[in-house]
């Protein structure tokens, strides 16, 4: 008869902080700094060992299975997104298309306002995030933040704002639509 056992591995990854980047944890947040950019996001590290030893932070986990495996990964590539983004901001494309009815796009403090959508009376909104920051000009929309899942919430929100229902879409071609995300092109 043969019994399977599962394999558990004693993994380890490294984060490397370039220079001038603080790591400060307190907790399960997490918080990243360069300058005047600074960072913060709560993890769930459920048995993960986190050190931080000069410029790297080093994650490791002692005979893990598959799940905290996977969860080693995604705490190791949201530290790299948030390490990337303290050097360059992370910029979404948006192209405001109107077939129909010209859209009037402005940014109003902390929010989109869409006016004049498939000729709508009621304007429509879009929520931005906390340190997004949002510029229009002409048709064309762009979204940064240091932060990537901020800036494509906030990209999402618009594209979502626009949202056509109950009508034909090949006909009805009119909304707010990603062009580009960061490291592709759509």
């Amino acid at each position: 008869m043969l019994i399977f056992t599962k394999m558990k591995k004693n993994l380890e990854r490294t984060v490397t902080l370039p220079e001038g980047v603080s790591f400060h944890m307190q907790g399960h947040m997490v918080t990243l700094s360069s300058g005047a950019k600074k960072i913060s996001k709560k993890f769930d590290l459920r048995g993960i060992s986190v050190k931080h030893e000069g410029h790297r932070i080093l994650l490791s986990l002692q005979k893990a299975t598959k799940r905290e495996s996977k969860i080693l990964g995604t705490a190791w590539a949201h530290l790299n997104n948030m390490v990337a983004g303290l050097s360059q901001d992370y910029v979404y494309k948006l192209e405001v298309c109107n077939v129909h009815f010209p859209m009037n796009v402005k940014v109003e403090g902390s929010v989109v306002v869409i006016k004049s959508f498939l000729g709508e009376v009621i304007p429509r909104s879009a929520k931005i995030l906390p340190g997004v920051k949002v510029e229009i000009k002409g048709s064309e929309i762009i979204v940064s933040s240091p932060d990537v899942e901020a800036a494509g919430q906030t990209s999402a929100n618009l594209e979502k704002a626009t949202r056509v229902t109950k009508r034909d879409r090949r006909v009805f071609q009119d909304g707010i639509f990603i062009k580009e995300k960061p490291g592709r092109q759509l």
